[in-house]
């Protein structure tokens, strides 16, 4: 029980603590310290405790040169959901569209496969990776507070969908409030949990760019979505492109770092010409209703039809104004 009780004792003291400390405040609370009646509390509240000696403990994340004393549960799946293969989607907080599609598409895709997607429950990037993710599959999302907190609150029905269907987890025990210096702690676990990495937008100095070097220096694979080069979002990302990640130009791309193959999808029943000429025209750019209308020669009207039976058909989707053809698995 000594992991539980520095784990506690970290969070008391505000410190970060890998080891049982030797000092004299640490043994005067140790000797105070009731493990049995911590955990029933715990258990009290809907949360579990894992130790780094437990056999149950993650084993990625036990490989990591620093890893956590042991992780606090909430939700409802087992423990081994954490031993599954599993890949961390990570970016920025104030994304753009293009970002939160490509997210929310990884997430899906990539649970629909069976594999679990980690990341962080932050804005933007995290939140959109975990949504994708629930409408196929489960997903695990890493807090840099205590496990009782839900931060951002604004993602608060986000982490009950979480707990319902799969786990969110800390280092941190109920309690204690989210702090800056937490979030790149956290950032290890999140790729300490994961085969590897893909950084979907990040900036300069994103903390998406910390995770992804954690998972550089664990040997993790670690992949990125290509982006505008004009775009500040983009620095950080094509920046890791350059230095020799991987790039995701498909799902297919991610799931062979995992060494996973996609199910065999349905082939999608042909779109007939009227659908196939607008979903062609959005296949070669992003563009809006007018850009359309323009592109293609068919009335607004028409145009307005035909979108909305793509997105219906999953084939496009809509965001900040303009049309973009869904990704492919291939």
């Amino acid at each position: 029980m000594n992991e539980l009780a520095t784990a506690v004792f970290a969070a008391e003291a505000d410190a970060h603590l890998l080891e049982a400390p030797r000092s004299a405040r640490f043994a005067a609370f140790r000797a105070t310290f009731d493990a049995e009646a911590y955990l029933r509390k715990l258990e009290q509240h809907g949360f579990r405790w894992v130790a780094r000696s437990d056999p149950g403990f993650p084993p990625r994340l036990r490989a990591i040169h620093d890893p956590p004393p042991g992780l606090f549960l909430r939700g409802e799946a087992p423990l081994d959901l954490l031993r599954r293969t599993s890949v961390a989607v990570v970016g920025a907080r104030a994304c753009s569209g293009y970002g939160e599609s490509v997210a929310t598409t990884l997430g899906h895709e990539l649970a629909a496969a069976g594999v679990v997607v980690v990341s962080g429950l932050a804005r933007g990037v995290d939140a959109a990776a975990h949504r994708g993710a629930l409408e196929t599959g489960t997903t695990v999302a890493v807090l840099g507070c205590g496990i009782d907190r839900d931060y951002p609150r604004t993602h608060a029905a986000l982490a009950a969908a979480i707990a319902e269907r799969g786990l969110i987890v800390s280092e941190y025990p109920p309690g204690v409030e989210p702090a800056p210096w937490r979030f790149p702690a956290r950032n290890r676990i999140v790729a300490g949990l994961a085969a590897a990495t893909v950084v979907v937008e990040a900036r300069e100095r994103s903390g998406a760019l910390i995770t992804a070097d954690l998972a550089l220096d664990e040997g993790r694979e670690v992949l990125a979505v290509p982006g505008e080069i004009t775009s500040q979002l983009s620095r950080g990302s094509n920046h890791l492109l350059r230095l020799g990640a991987t790039p995701v130009t498909c799902l297919g791309d991610l799931l062979a770092a995992v060494g996973v193959t996609a199910a065999e999808a349905p082939r999608p029943a042909a779109l007939g010409p009227r659908l196939e000429a607008v979903r062609a025209a959005v296949a070669g750019a992003s563009l809006t209703a007018d850009e359309l209308v323009q592109r293609t020669g068919v009335s607004a009207a028409e145009i307005a039809a035909a979108l909305a039976e793509l997105e219906l058909l999953g084939a496009v989707v809509h965001q900040d104004g303009v049309y973009r053809e869904v990704m492919s698995a291939t």
